[in-house]
C-alpha cells in the first residue's frame, strides 16, 4: 500500500501541468495556516501544477508527502538497530521508535486512501470520511512524537538520539502541516455547505 502512495506522488509529479503564479500563490496562502509555512511551501510547490487551486488535492498531496517522509525516516531509524556499539537502552528506544514509525506510516496510508475514496462526497458521508482522515493523521503525529519519548533524558544523549531526533522532528513538522491543511479543507468544505468549488 505504501508503494501505491509513492506511485501517487510520482504520478502527481509526472502528470503535473505547468503551474501558474496563481497556483503557487494558492499554496503559499494555504500554507500560512500551518505551523511551519516555509516547510509547507517547500514540500508542496513542486506539485502546484497538479494541485492547481484545489483544497482537496492540496490536502491529499500534503498527506502523500508526509507519508513518503515517514517511510524514509522509518528506513533510516531501522538501520540504526544495526549500528555497532549501540547501547542497550538506545537499542530498545530505536526498536520502539521503529514500531511507532510503522504505526504512523499505516495511519498516513489509510488517510491517503480514505481521502481518495471521498470523491465528491457530501453531508454525512463527507463528515464520516473526513473524521477518519483527521483522526488518523492526528494519530500519526502522536506516533511520531512518541518515537522521540524513548530518547528523553541526558542519559540518552549521543549520535543515535541526535540523528533520530533530526529526522523524526522533520517528519512531525511535515505531518503537522498536512493535518492543518486537512483541517482547513474540512472547515472550508463545511462552511460552503458542502459545495466547495474545485477548479
Amino acid at each position: 500500500m505504501a508503494l501505491l502512495c509513492l506511485s501517487f506522488l510520482l504520478l502527481f509529479t509526472i502528470l503535473s501541468p505547468a503551474e501558474s503564479a496563481g497556483d503557487i500563490d494558492f499554496i503559499k496562502s494555504s500554507c500560512r495556516s500551518t505551523s511551519y509555512p516555509e516547510l509547507c511551501v517547500q514540500c508542496l510547490s513542486g506539485y502546484a501544477g497538479s494541485i492547481r487551486q484545489s483544497e482537496r488535492d492540496l490536502a491529499q498531496a500534503a498527506m502523500s508527502v508526509s507519508l513518503a517522509k515517514a517511510q524514509s525516516a522509518a528506513e533510516f531509524v531501522s538501520k540504526l538497530t544495526k549500528v555497532r556499539g549501540i547501547r542497550r537502552r538506545e537499542y530498545e528506544a530505536v526498536r520502539d521508535c521503529v514500531e511507532n514509525m510503522g504505526d504512523s506510516i499505516d495511519r498516513l496510508s489509510r488517510s491517503v486512501r480514505e481521502m481518495g475514496r471521498m470523491g465528491r462526497a457530501g453531508g454525512q458521508d463527507f463528515t464520516w470520511h473526513m473524521s477518519n482522515v483527521q483522526t488518523w493523521v492526528s494519530a500519526a503525529l502522536t506516533d511520531e512524537s512518541t518515537c522521540l519519548d524513548g530518547f528523553a533524558g541526558r542519559a540518552m544523549d549521543g549520535n543515535v538520539k541526535a540523528a533520530i531526533k533530526r529526522r523524526v522532528n522533520h517528519v512531525a513538522q511535515v505531518t503537522s502541516n498536512a493535518l492543518a491543511l486537512v483541517n482547513r479543507f474540512a472547515s472550508r468544505h463545511r462552511a460552503s455547505g458542502g459545495t466547495t468549488v474545485e477548479p
